[in-house]
């Protein structure tokens, strides 16, 4: 889990990050360029992706060479403090590797068994992993409205269900949501009032629109505590963790005594200071903490490998349920042609390997698992540190791509081939656009961060291929081809995406947990920053040019306006300066957000009452327009009035249609 710091993509600032594995903000809202050394310019459409052509059989020895040769170095290049890697294979532990450092400061080495990471949004997997055996028990039904489970109202705004298979495959419908995503370390999280108090706004028909949602994966973690009527880390530890043999994992937080002193520090680069303590308040999605080789023990677990000695989770029946794709085009259209999401993980194809697996980001943490069901083999990295320009993620894709190139290249030993579609320049010619991410806010004043920040640009090439800018999980654009009517593949790629079409428009364009909405004019940056930015320039002059005419009319002793003049000029003016401070104002609060912390409701309050003067300063502005040219005042009055009137309507315009004053400030 789009955290707040990504993707979709670890400071704490605004950036975009990748869509897929985050317990995070959505991909407008996360922190720092996510794989960003590994992008191509923004100008250009990006190489193909040739990956590690080298080839060897899946031995300890072999994946040792090759990450022993791979990942130190990267650590010092990239400046990232330390990590582990684990791979298991035909139903053992393969190897378990561990480098660089868990505390910088005391020169404690990273260890593979001992050193414990946060694992964030691989938390996901657990939590589907427990909706199952409940399901497996027939404690719960994939396919029954959740209300039916909770003991509280869910507020919705369409009167379809809502269903565990929804939650599960990020497909309820929910907007984004912020506030109070990290609490103070030390803060006791309560999941009841996390998931019942001031939820995120509703904005798709359930089943129909992936949109990756830490508060419904949340939702399902609650249902699990409420159904069994056992907290959910003791849940974690009684049903998942203890059968397994993860002796070194919790859900807990803070940590067990026991295991508090085992964990790594997270640092944003490796010669910085560590950072406290994340305490995730959508715990279910994102505060599983764990070590390499207990996630080894997870992923053999979902191979099917410790069902003989008592340490299987679930039935194999259950998990090859679990391991299917959740929806099918009965709900998602089309869109079911492209990648999709299980019952618990994303779904892909690598060098025709399918694989199943999980991210995750935190602000520092970063993890992700992957399985291969049918080559029985699994790998899980994770990782202490942002590094330097975010360089953990070049890291971990090169890690995964490594992976499945080295020892599960493409049959043949090339890349798959898939025969040109001869409707490939047509429907690149109808994609061709700008797209805003399903997973976002809409219904308040963070709308218009999205729309200044968040829109992905389509863009067809005469060969019939399409660059998408920025490409899912990255900060670059990335060039697909058309495989088959309406669905395209990453060129050199292993990542899938599919339209759906609507009154032959498109309607969607995506996969797995990430679609792309056609953008309407205040969704579209190009429409909205030119509109932003020179609204309140002319507002600033306008602001900066009272003092001056003042004086000039002080000099010149030129007759004061009369009363009516007067009184519209005031109020133009207090509706001027009321929209310049409005935006100062939503500027220091996006600030605040991106440090992690709350912003109290009665500030937002406060500046959608400014909002409200500069949009009635509307009239009176017009009406002083509309005397100066009765007075026949000249044209620098006539130009002066007409561009203030111009950028109150544009101010205005972007209050309304980015809902600054929605009468919800739930963010």
């Amino acid at each position: 889990m789009s955290v707040i710091t990504t993707d979709d993509t670890g400071r704490a600032s605004l950036a975009r990050r990748p869509a897929r594995g985050r317990w995070r903000w959505p991909a407008a809202l996360l922190a720092t360029a996510t794989l960003a050394t590994g992008c191509a310019p923004a100008d250009a459409p990006p190489e193909p992706a040739t990956g590690d052509t080298a080839t060897a059989p899946l031995t300890r020895e072999n994946v040792d060479a090759w990450l022993d040769e791979t990942v130190p170095a990267a650590l010092e290049d990239g400046g990232i403090a330390g990590g582990a890697v684990s791979v298991v294979h035909d139903g053992e532990l393969l190897t378990a590797r561990e480098y660089g450092y868990a505390d910088v400061e005391a020169e404690k080495p990273v260890d593979a068994e001992d050193t414990l990471f946060r694992v964030a949004s691989v938390s996901k997997s657990f939590t589907a992993t427990a909706v199952m055996q409940l399901v497996e028990a027939g404690e719960l039904d994939l396919d029954t409205d959740v209300e039916e489970y909770v003991d509280f109202e869910l507020e919705r705004t369409f009167p379809a269900d809502i269903t565990l298979r929804h939650l599960l495959t990020h497909t309820a419908g929910y907007e984004e949501r912020i506030a109070g995503a990290i609490l103070p370390e030390g803060t006791e999280v309560d999941l009841r009032e996390s998931v019942s108090v001031d939820p995120p706004h509703q904005l798709y028909v359930p089943g129909t629109t992936p949109a990756y949602s830490n508060y419904g994966y949340a939702l399902a973690g609650y249902i699990v505590e409420h159904t069994s009527g056992t907290p959910l880390d003791d849940y974690f530890r009684q049903n998942i963790f203890e059968p397994v043999g993860m002796t070194s994992s919790t859900l807990a937080q803070p940590l067990p005594e026991e295991l508090r002193s085992r964990l790594s520090n997270g640092y944003v680069t490796a010669d910085g200071p560590p950072r406290a303590f994340e305490t995730v308040s959508d715990s279910p999605a994102g505060a599983v903490t764990s070590s390499a080789t207990d996630m080894a023990r997870f992923m053999l677990a979902h191979l099917g490998d410790l069902d003989d000695e008592g340490g299987g989770l679930l039935q194999p029946d259950t998990r090859a349920l679990m391991q299917e794709p959740g929806l099918a085009s009965d709900s998602l259209g089309s869109l079911a042609e492209g990648s999709r999401m299980t019952l618990g993980f994303f779904e892909e194809d690598r060098n025709g390997q399918r694989v199943l697996g999980h991210g995750g980001d935190s602000t520092v943490f970063h993890s992700h698992m992957q399985i291969l069901p049918e080559q029985d083999a699994g790998i899980f990295l994770n990782f202490n540190s942002d590094g330097k320009e975010s360089a953990v993620y070049h890291l971990r894709s090169t890690l995964l791509e490594g992976f499945a190139d080295r020892f599960f290249p493409p049959p043949g030993g090339g890349a798959d081939g898939d025969a040109e579609s001869p409707t490939a320049q047509e429907h690149a010619r109808m994609l061709e656009g700008s797209y805003a991410s399903s997973r976002s806010i809409q219904s308040n004043f963070m709308a218009a961060y999205y729309a200044v920040d968040g829109a992905t640009r389509i863009t067809a090439n005469p060969d019939g291929t399409i660059v998408v800018n920025p490409a899912p999980e990255s900060l670059g654009p990335g060039l697909y081809e058309e495989v088959e009517p309406w669905v395209w593949r990453e060129v050199g790629g292993h990542r899938l995406l599919a339209a759906r079409l609507a009154g032959g428009e498109v309607e969607a364009f995506g996969g797995a947990a990430s679609t792309y909405l056609p953008a309407g004019p205040a969704q579209t940056p190009s429409v909205v920053v030119p509109v932003l930015g020179a609204s309140l320039l002319v507002l600033v002059l306008t602001m900066l040019s009272w003092p001056v005419g003042a004086l000039v009319r002080r000099w010149r002793s030129l007759p004061k306006p009369g009363p009516a003049d007067r009184r519209v000029r005031v109020l133009t003016r207090v509706g001027v300066a009321a929209v310049v401070v409005a935006a100062a104002g939503w500027i220091g609060v996006v600030v605040v957000l991106s440090q992690l912390q709350d912003v109290p409701t009665f500030v937002l309050r406060l500046l959608q009452v400014l909002q409200l003067l500069g949009l009635g300063a509307i009239v009176p502005s017009a009406m002083a327009l509309t005397g100066d040219i009765g007075r026949k005042a000249g044209w620098a009055r006539y130009a002066g009035g007409a561009l203030v009137l111009l950028a109150l309507l544009g101010m205005g315009w972007i209050a309304l249609f980015l809902n600054f004053l929605s009468p919800s400030v739930s963010y």
